[in-house]
């Protein structure tokens, strides 16, 4: 496993709904000891997979495997942990920090598969498991994390780590461990940390059950339509597709638009019928706020209470403050600076593109004979739409012929990764599958030798949670001799059967971008498990994916997957012109509603007291003053997502979803650095393997970053990127 401290990291993350009991009936102790002597020769968890790679084996998986294999995963790592921690010889990292990487393996199979399988494949036996083993894991992890004696050794090692003889990433690990231990609380008094382990499993079971609100409140929000004329302006594809959605809840003759879990929801672009538009609308906005008993605003409350109480007992001014020390950012003052810094030409943009879609309103009401209306939210992306084909004569529909989805993973994302990287992929059929939709390739290195496994699981479904990511079933490392197997996931919809699979230009960049944390996943070349692969800081995690979305329209690249689906014609360069040309288009919009929520999340996480949290029924008024408050409360341009359908900032990104412009930053300025020195070349990919992605954890974030640019980030390049003014005296973003 990647450390004895990342367990309870993924419980928060993942999407849930109530399910069916755990069956736990009473045995005889000789009946209890067949049965487990069966199940130690049939749960798959037991010991490695004997598939390539240590590729799961979801033919043999079964739900009743998990809780097995999670209860014997957590006894087998403690009684590991205290072998360790009761060792009467002197501390030495063989025998301390080496045993705790080696430690829980059976957990850690278990835990990778069943998380990513609950987000990507749920049910609801497996969300009735995540319900009962969030506060187990939770308690798991503090167990090890608040054991004194272990900390000791750490400790004692911290202090002499640079005359133990390690290479840098051995000081490096021996550093990490110490910091996480504190961090978990190691130093807190008896009583601080029971309250601690009290928090923590408070917040672990908060987690899940918002989780599971969020799934349920996109399923009870769909918006159910009566006749096909309401839905002019979709496609015949969306259309069948809602036809489709309708029949499986049984609204035969109906129409059924699903929700993704973004406040912009896709057919606000094409929907003619504005009175439609408004009801999907208002239907995303009122998800989790709505008194049902899907709310999240008492969940919010509660959490961000004991977050605040968390971090202040940690001896932190906020909860902020406590996640950002362990980022690159280091703290709140640095985000606040940065995000300040690009919320006034943010907005000024969006503003000024509201302005024309006001103009496209008036005019066309006018042509109509009909009085205007006031551009509202609902509106934004449908009046987008029209402007982008007034401005630049075309629109996504002419687009979507030529991104046929297998063609753009093939001859698109594989196509640029040979090219830079020297990789090359092979689909194979011949291992198991945990859904039909999904697919597998063997990835080669340069020299022909097998670097990875890739899992492409493109289409969305009801069982999968929204979005998009990457995830790692196995990952690399010299410590135990393994290899990536890594996965994308997309949430695309699927066509009717005998149809393809046309993607929007989103869609395509979106894929892109994941392959880009894939490739990070799978170069990674470090010794120990804790540094493997993604394992940077959150602020830092987006970057080397952010930058692989440069190829999706580099003109080789595109030449070689943008082709229509039926004739195999190349996209015609005009198209391609005005698709580059309008790359800056509708900016403003995209960068205030980011920034909505990034500084939203920052006000909840900024609070200095518990007794400055909100109650569950002013939670929203929390939130239209903390916009106001920041200048970033555009009525037009909600946040991208509204506190109550946060997933993010409930689960891993927490106080970190600002990340992802942070992140840019560092993308825009090692896009232009690729670009000045020759673009898409094996040197410039050597160099970026070589010196970032290959590395992981395993060296400060920053410096791999320098290590690659030769110098410190600047916010100037991601400006320009989005179209945006520099704000007088701009710093830059370090």
């Amino acid at each position: 496993m990647k450390h004895p401290l990342a367990l309870a990291l993924a419980v928060a993350l993942v999407a849930t709904v109530p399910g069916l009991a755990h069956n736990a009936q009473a045995q005889t102790p000789a009946a209890q000891a067949v049965k487990n002597d069966a199940q130690s020769h049939a749960n798959p968890f037991f010991q490695e997979s004997p598939l390539p790679l240590q590729f799961p084996q979801f033919d043999k998986i079964k739900d009743t495997d998990f809780a097995p294999a999670f209860d014997r995963g957590m006894a087998e790592q403690l009684k590991e942990i205290q072998a360790i921690a009761d060792n009467p010889q002197a501390p030495t990292f063989d025998n301390t920090i080496l045993a705790m990487e080696r430690s829980g393996r059976i957990l850690s199979r278990a835990t990778a598969t069943f998380f990513n399988l609950v987000g990507t494949d749920t049910n609801p036996a497996r969300q009735k498991l995540q319900q009962d083993y969030a506060p187990k894991l939770s308690a798991h992890r503090d167990a090890i994390a608040l054991n004194p004696k272990l900390f000791e050794r750490i400790k004692t090692l911290y202090g002499q780590r640079e005359s133990l003889g390690l290479d840098a990433e051995g000081v490096r690990l021996v550093e990490r461990y110490y910091t996480d231990f504190v961090r978990g609380g190691a130093n807190l008094s008896e009583p601080q940390k029971a309250r601690l382990k009290a928090i923590n499993s408070e917040l672990a079971e908060l987690g899940a059950k918002f989780s599971e609100n969020v799934l349920e409140e996109v399923k009870d929000s769909a918006i159910v339509v009566d006749s096909k004329a309401e839905l002019d302006g979709l496609s015949d594809e969306r259309i069948a597709a809602a036809a489709e959605a309708a029949k499986a809840r049984k609204l035969e003759g109906k129409y059924l638009l699903t929700l993704l879990n973004t406040t912009g929801q896709p057919p606000e672009t094409d929907l003619t019928n504005r009175a439609l538009r408004e009801k999907l609308h208002k239907a995303s906005v009122a998800r989790g706020s709505r008194g049902n008993k899907y709310d999240n605003t008492a969940i919010v409350s509660k959490v961000v209470t004991l977050r605040t109480e968390r971090a202040k007992m940690m001896g932190y001014p906020n909860y902020a403050a406590y996640v950002l020390e362990d980022e690159t950012a280091k703290n709140a003052d640095a985000v606040n600076k940065m995000l300040g810094q690009l919320a006034p030409a943010a907005v000024a943009n969006a503003q000024r593109e509201a302005a024309d879609l006001q103009a496209m309103i008036d005019k066309e009401q006018a042509a109509k004979g009909e009085k205007s209306f006031k551009l509202e939210p609902w509106d934004w992306a449908f009046y987008a739409e029209k402007v982008r084909k007034e401005k630049f004569a075309f629109d996504e529909a002419q687009l979507k012929p030529y991104f046929e989805m297998k063609n753009v993973l093939e001859n698109g994302v594989f196509y640029a990764a040979g090219q830079l990287y020297g990789l090359k992929f092979k689909q194979r059929t011949d291992l198991p599958l945990y859904h039909a939709d999904t697919s597998v390739y063997d990835v080669y290195d340069a020299d022909g030798k097998q670097l990875a496994i890739f899992i492409a699981d493109m289409y969305a479904r009801d069982s999968k949670r929204g979005g998009a990511w990457m995830n790692s079933y196995v990952e690399q490392s010299e410590l135990f001799g393994t290899l990536p197997v890594v996965a994308n996931h997309l949430n695309i919809p699927k066509p009717p059967a005998g149809k393809p699979t046309l993607m929007t230009w989103d869609e395509v960049t979106t894929m892109f971008h994941e392959f880009g944390h894939a490739l990070h996943g799978m170069f990674s070349n470090v010794k120990y498990p804790y540094f493997s692969g993604t394992s940077v800081p959150r602020d830092f995690v987006e970057f080397p994916s952010q930058v692989n979305e440069m190829w999706a329209d580099w003109p080789s690249v595109l030449a070689n997957y943008a082709k229509h689906y039926q004739t195999g014609e190349p996209m015609p360069k005009e198209l391609l012109d005005k698709v580059l040309a309008a790359s800056k288009f509708n900016q403003g919009f995209t960068t205030t509603e980011y920034l909505g929520a990034a500084m939203l999340d920052q006000n909840w996480h900024q609070l200095s007291d518990a007794s400055q949290v909100p109650a569950a029924k002013d939670v929203m008024a929390f939130e239209a003053a903390a916009l106001k408050k920041d200048g970033i409360a555009y009525a037009p341009v909600p946040p991208r997502y509204r506190t109550p359908y946060f997933s993010h900032i409930m689960g891993g990104y927490a106080a970190g979803y600002y990340a992802y412009i942070w992140s840019e930053v560092l993308d825009a300025n090692t896009v232009k650095w690729i670009k000045q020195h020759g673009g898409l070349t094996r040197e410039n990919g050597d160099r970026f393997r070589a010196t970032l992605l290959s590395r992981g954890g395993s060296k400060d974030a920053l410096q791999l970053f320098r290590d690659f640019s030769g110098h410190e980030p600047k916010i100037q390049p991601l400006l320009e990127r989005r179209g945006l003014t520099a704000p007088a005296g701009a710093a830059p973003a370090q």
